[in-house]
C-alpha cells in the first residue's frame, strides 16, 4: 500500500493555508454533491462513499460493477507537470511533491485492485464537474448502461 508522507517537522506557509487546507473535506465536497444531484435526477440510483471498495469511490452503482472518484484537481495532481512546477517553489515543497505523488500513485493502485475485481473505474476531475455537472453525469450514465448491457449478455 502507499504511504502517505509524514507532517513531521513541517510548518504551515501561513494561517490562512492551515485554515483553508484543515477544512477540505474528504467526502461530500460540493463537485461530488454536483455529480449526485445530476445523477439522481436521471434516476440513476447509487450508493456512496463504499469503504468495503478499495479506494472508497464517491459513487458505486454495485449491480454495474462501476466506481466513480470525483478527484480533486491539487490533491490527485491533475495538470501534474504544471503542479508539480508551482510546487517546488513554493513552502514544504518536498512534503507537497511527496503528499500528490503518493496520492497519484495510490489511485492507480486502487484502480488496478477494482478492475481486477470487475469494476469499471471512473476518474472525473473536479473542475470538469463543476464546469459541467450535466454533461459528466450524462458519462457516468452512458458507462453504467454499457456496464448492465455487458453483464446482462454475459449471463
Amino acid at each position: 500500500m502507499v504511504k502517505s508522507p509524514s507532517f513531521t517537522d513541517l510548518k504551515a506557509a501561513s494561517e490562512a493555508s492551515s485554515r483553508a487546507k484543515c477544512h477540505n473535506r474528504r467526502t461530500g465536497t460540493q463537485h461530488e454533491k454536483m455529480l449526485r444531484n445530476e445523477l439522481w435526477r436521471m434516476g440513476l440510483p447509487y450508493r456512496k462513499n463504499v469503504g468495503a471498495l478499495h479506494g472508497n469511490p464517491d459513487i458505486v452503482f454495485a449491480r454495474a460493477r462501476v466506481a466513480v472518484f470525483c478527484d480533486g484537481d491539487f490533491w490527485h495532481g491533475r495538470n501534474w507537470k504544471e503542479l508539480k512546477s508551482k510546487l517546488c517553489q513554493g513552502t514544504n515543497a518536498e512534503y507537497w511533491l511527496s503528499k500528490v505523488e503518493s496520492n497519484i500513485e495510490r489511485d492507480r493502485l486502487n484502480n488496478a485492485l477494482l478492475e481486477a475485481d470487475g469494476w469499471s473505474v471512473l476518474r472525473l476531475w473536479e473542475t470538469d464537474i463543476k464546469r459541467d455537472p450535466q454533461a459528466a453525469a450524462e458519462l457516468v450514465r452512458e458507462v453504467v448502461i454499457e456496464r448492465y448491457k455487458m453483464l446482462e449478455h454475459a449471463r
